[in-house]
């Protein structure tokens, strides 16, 4: 899997529907980022407060984003020909029946992973790679939580490096990009910077690497049903 490749034909996608992703994730983060500002308001000056609305945000925030990231899988699926065939609100029904498999593997492999990560580092990465296709292998396979791990680790097998490459340029690139757009509404009242910022950072950051690594899924799981292909021929 050549890296540039998937970048190339990720921003194309992007850029042709943009209008489609930015809606798309702007219909939950609008609530979610909402929340999460009226929190920050909420919690004060309280330890407390801050601890029990942190808890809630968090619970509310899990199944708001993977709800999000499966919806924004189906829409690069259903865009790869050229045109959108399902409206938003068809994509967000489509993937409801995969909601509790994904916000399942999600937090288990969140939770995996940041384990990996208080143990020198290198486990964290080598576990955020092998699981990178969790969501993909859900939504367009139609795996359970649990094969959803094993699925992701074949999909990725012989191509660890050009996925861990591909997530990290993919991570700078959209925290660099979410860094400027957020620094553009400091100006605003706090209430108003800490959603809006958020909510325009993440709608226009979070489909680019959702296309990213669902285009990445797409030419992974090619490969591997062209190799056995192959072998066959040969035979």
């Amino acid at each position: 899997m050549e890296i540039g490749g998937v970048l190339s034909e990720s921003w194309s996608l992007y850029k042709r529907f943009l209008g489609r992703f930015f809606m798309t994730a702007l219909i939950v983060y609008a609530v979610l980022d909402l929340f999460s500002a009226l929190v920050d308001r909420a919690a004060g000056d309280s330890w407390v407060a801050a601890l029990f609305w942190g808890l809630v945000a968090a619970l509310f925030s899990v199944v708001g984003y993977f709800w999000v990231q499966a919806a924004l899988v189906e829409t690069v699926n259903d865009v790869r020909d050229g045109r959108a065939d399902r409206s938003i609100g068809e994509t967000y029904s489509a993937v409801r029946p995969r909601l509790a498999s994904a916000t399942i593997a999600g937090v288990l492999a969140a939770i995996g992973i940041a384990v990996g990560f208080l143990l020198l580092i290198v486990p964290g990465l080598y576990l955020l790679t092998i699981w990178s296709m969790l969501i993909p292998v859900i939504v367009l396979e139609g795996r359970s939580a649990g094969e959803s791990f094993t699925r992701s680790r074949e999909v990725v097998r012989g191509n660890g490096w050009s996925v861990f490459g591909l997530i990290i340029i993919t991570f700078l690139l959209i925290a660099i990009a979410s860094a400027i757009i957020r620094a553009l509404f400091t100006p605003l009242p706090n209430f108003l910077d800490i959603w809006l910022g958020s909510l325009v950072a993440h709608s226009l950051t979070v489909p680019f690497a959702a296309a990213a690594l669902t285009t990445a899924y797409f030419r992974l799981a090619a490969r591997e049903s062209a190799e056995p292909a192959a072998s066959a021929a040969v035979l």
